[in-house]
């Protein structure tokens, strides 16, 4: 009997295995656009810094840094660009740092 239990446990595990994990999307409406942080890590060095890929009405942007101190995001050429009063960057600094 504890080998059939050790058995179905093991097929169980490997079929919990091979689903894929769903990811949600955290979602919310700006200034009437629908903006969604797709992915996001936090820097292990810098806890104020974000690196995420941003959707903006169903198309999404390459992952940018979004730095909380200096409240700037910096795109992928280095381009540094300061937040906007009710943009994206106040809304990831805003979620991420409660």
């Amino acid at each position: 009997m504890l080998k059939i239990i050790m058995i179905l446990g093991l097929i169980i595990m490997n079929w919990a295995m091979m689903i894929p994990s769903a990811q949600a999307e955290f979602c919310r409406q700006i200034n009437g656009h629908r903006v969604c942080i797709v992915k996001i890590k936090r820097s292990a060095k810098n806890y104020w810094e974000y690196r995420a890929a941003v959707k903006i009405d169903q198309e999404t942007r390459p992952i940018e840094i979004y730095d909380c101190r200096q409240r700037h995001r910096i795109t992928q050429e280095g381009n540094i660009i300061p937040f906007k009063s009710d943009g994206v960057g106040k809304l990831i600094c805003r979620v991420l740092n409660r």
